[in-house]
């Protein structure tokens, strides 16, 4: 690394918090150094309430860019000069791109969710998804289910200040999708939850219950609700093997961890950061097996 930084690399960055675990630096900068392109990557711990500082600090630093975690997807909306159709839509970015001091945000998550499942030979087309979470992640998956074919989408969410923002995602994909059915309930309902994970194709969490230090918990309290032919996903990737995921393996799901959607967004970002296409096989080979 220290023999290819030179007064000329271009500074990229991970801003959120926890990111102490975040594979991301590792995947970017041997990416970087694998097609000889002349940035570096690392990870900064931002609070919520340091975010508009972090963001002044790309202009003032006239970095290239960073890639947003939570919690401050939502938050880092609020100082970027110019969105993409799915980061206006979805209130949220986690990929922000700064061409000349102007800042635009773009919102690769949703992608990665479904070229992570496309990966693993699933299709998103005519089927029903489960999805715990309301947040930056989970809001990009629902939007890009729905417009990839999903045929109805069950969302849940804790019911707090901001689980009206859920309902609004809900209405503003059956604006856009007007032949997927969507539905928003309490994520503390657990009858409920376990009725649609039950009833559904795909469940997948997008909160960060089972990230550590909470790796002994799980979003979905009744096992009983997995089944098999069910395909259960974790947007959590540290650890790999979830609680979630171990649970749904034991009932005979089909299980998908939350590596690949990290693999798949990061490609789409390091696209937008660089025009080049990331090496994604040997990424994958390198980093996530």
């Amino acid at each position: 690394m220290e023999n290819r930084i030179t007064g000329t690399t271009g500074l990229l960055a991970l801003i959120g918090s926890p990111v102490g675990h975040s594979g991301s630096p590792a995947m970017y900068n041997y990416s970087f150094q694998r097609l000889g392109l002349d940035y570096a990557y690392v990870a900064f711990d931002i609070q919520e309430s340091e975010v508009e500082k972090a963001i002044e600090a790309i202009r003032t630093f006239k970095m290239r860019g960073c890639n947003v975690t939570m919690p401050d997807k939502t938050e880092a909306v609020k100082y970027m000069d110019e969105l993409s159709d799915a980061a206006r839509l979805i209130g949220a970015v986690n990929t922000i791109v700064n061409d000349h001091g102007r800042l635009k945000g773009y919102m690769t998550d949703g992608e990665g969710f479904v070229n992570n499942l496309r990966d693993h030979g699933v299709q998103i087309e005519g089927k029903k998804i489960t999805v715990a979470g309301g947040g930056g992640a989970a809001t990009a998956i629902q939007v890009q289910c729905a417009l990839d074919g999903a045929r109805e989408i069950s969302i849940f969410n804790i019911k707090d200040a901001f689980f009206a923002r859920t309902l609004e995602t809900a209405e503003k994909i059956r604006e856009q999708k007007p032949d997927c059915i969507v539905n928003v309930y309490d994520i503390a309902d657990e009858a409920k939850m376990k009725e649609e994970i039950a009833a559904s194709d795909i469940f997948a969490n997008a909160t960060i219950v089972g990230m550590k230090p909470m790796e002994n918990e799980s979003v979905v309290k009744d096992v009983s609700a997995f089944h098999k032919g069910l395909v259960v996903c974790d947007a959590v990737y540290n650890p790999k093997q979830t609680r979630l995921l171990r649970e749904a393996s034991q009932a005979g799901c089909t299980c998908i961890t939350g590596e690949g959607m990290l693999l798949w967004q990061g490609a789409a970002a390091f696209k937008l950061y660089t025009g080049a296409d990331m090496p994604v096989r040997e990424v994958k080979e390198r980093f996530f097996q």
